[in-house]
């Protein structure tokens, strides 16, 4: 977060966020603040994007202050454009807040740097997710397979073998290195390596499940010598369920610590949700419970539709 965004965010009426910011951040607004979910998955959208355009307008008009909450940087594949062109056409004034970019804070904290003296000296930043409305592809991937060094892939999960094999066809070579982060620079940072044709493989048996940055070029090559926020003690846990495993000095006691947790509107978490389970995790090890106990994630109710709502959650310690 920067220092502008964060002063934004402390003195905003209302909060528009979207689906993969921090919830830890929904912290730093006024209590009174209005705060409303518009996140979007592949075949979900919390509002349509001409509702959320309405929604900012109808807000400001009412000489609210409203802050746009969004991951990365508004104006790369952000649709903060088409946000701040209706704001305009509108008439409402507006600030652009530049943000630090998942394509290329996600790389970093895997390992990666995009260009490097010695492999790379240019790198594109590409959109995966086309809008569904064109008639034809608008990245020319046959020019992009040998144009630069360092392709950096964001959204498209489910289009990254068909995006590789048109790679390889134009060019690339298939022994090309690449990189597959998932829930980059949350504890639930997961990354994958394969090869270019690896990728393009339609029976390879690769986890492609969003959110991804996809990292193709030889800097990939890079990760084993320069990984560091996944070689930090307690950067990375395998999830088992809602259950996650804490030192306590005596079994024989139990206490129920009610926190606000940011976790998925649930009874039990879905193995795609790690990054709410991520935050429970942290929030469970700064609780200190005592050695040989658990702490028991249990949503306090599953009745509130979406996901990354702030829920109050009881964190128990239980023997075993």
């Amino acid at each position: 977060m920067t220092v502008r965004g964060l002063e934004a965010l402390r003195g905003a009426d209302v909060v528009v966020y979207d689906r993969l910011i921090n919830p830890t951040l929904l912290n730093e607004a006024p209590a009174e603040a209005i705060r409303i979910y518009a996140g979007k998955l592949t075949e979900s959208h919390g509002l349509p994007q001409e509702d959320i355009n309405a929604l900012l307008i109808a807000h400001a008009r009412r000489g609210r202050s409203v802050v746009r909450l969004k991951g990365g940087d508004p104006f790369v594949f952000g649709r903060g454009g088409e946000e701040a062109e209706a704001l305009a056409a509108s008439a409402i004034p507006f600030e652009v807040v530049p943000g630090v970019s998942a394509a290329v804070a996600v790389p970093a904290y895997a390992g990666i740097p995009l260009t490097h003296r010695r492999l790379a000296s240019s790198f594109a930043v590409v959109t995966g997710h086309e809008d569904a409305t064109r008639r034809a592809p608008h990245v020319d991937w046959s020019r992009l397979a040998t144009a630069v060094d360092t392709l950096v892939i964001l959204m498209g999960a489910r289009s990254l073998p068909r995006i590789a094999a048109t790679l390889v066809s134009c060019g690339r070579a298939p022994s090309t290195p690449v990189a597959l982060i998932r829930w980059g620079t949350t504890e639930a940072q997961e990354t994958m390596t394969c090869t270019l044709g690896d990728l393009a493989d339609p029976q390879a048996a690769l986890d492609l499940r969003p959110p991804l940055v996809t990292v193709i070029g030889d800097v990939v090559s890079l990760r084993d010598q320069l990984r560091w926020f996944d070689e930090e003690a307690g950067r990375t846990f395998d999830l088992a369920g809602p259950e996650v495993a804490l030192p306590s000095p005596d079994a024989n006691e139990t206490e129920t610590i009610e926190l606000d947790v940011a976790v998925v509107a649930a009874t039990d978490v879905p193995e795609e949700d790690r990054f709410a389970v991520a935050v429970v995790r942290r929030l469970c090890e700064s609780a200190r419970t005592r050695d040989g106990a658990a702490a028991v994630v249990e949503p306090v109710s599953s009745d509130v539709p979406g996901r990354d709502l702030r829920h109050a959650c009881h964190l128990s310690s239980a023997e075993g």
